[in-house]
């Protein structure tokens, strides 16, 4: 529903919307922002969203980070063919961003029913080729290693958590990676 209603908006809405909304806790005393794509899971949808992101770091005082987000979920249409998605993540949504420089980061959503250890691993390591940061959302339902994982390729956070073990930790302890609870 998210990514039907993405397809729908144009940009300038998007920021018209946005912009109302960024007002409204820059008053209430918020300092910095990160926005995530994630909501279009499409090659247009994304780019038009990371796209609407620059736009407000243009019009915004407060500083604005963007993040890729393009491995939220998988597309219906992708389902049964989750590499051929991932191929579009890694040789088509990835040129583009780093050609109009339209993220900081590069975040994916590991989970059980979502993208598996390696597949993170696979779309992190394209975006640290195109230099974007590692982020990951981890350990939300359940615990697939992500979380070492995310500290060895160098993630700035593992947001989520709201499933620990000690080697989750132990990984966090000897690393430069923000835990972020849920």
């Amino acid at each position: 529903n998210s990514a039907k209603k993405m397809a729908e908006v144009s940009e300038d809405s998007l920021v018209e919307q946005a912009l109302g909304r960024l007002n409204t806790i820059a008053e209430y005393g918020t300092a910095a922002v990160e926005i995530k794509s994630g909501y279009g899971l499409n090659v247009d949808s994304e780019i038009k969203i990371l796209r609407v992101i620059k736009r407000l770091k243009s019009h915004f005082t407060i500083p604005i980070k963007a993040t890729f987000l393009g491995a939220h979920a998988f597309p219906k249409a992708f389902k049964s063919n989750q590499e051929a998605y991932i191929s579009l993540i890694i040789d088509e949504m990835l040129p583009i961003i780093a050609a109009e420089e339209l993220a900081d980061y590069i975040d994916v959503f590991c989970e059980r029913n979502y993208f598996s250890l390696e597949q993170m691993q696979e779309i992190l390591n394209a975006g640290k080729k195109y230099g974007l940061i590692p982020k990951v959302h981890v350990n939300q339902f359940s615990i697939l290693g992500g979380v070492a994982a995310a500290c060895s390729l160098g993630a700035k956070s593992v947001d989520h958590l709201e499933v620990l073990d000690e080697h989750d930790i132990l990984a966090l302890q000897n690393s430069a990676c923000i835990p972020t609870l849920l």
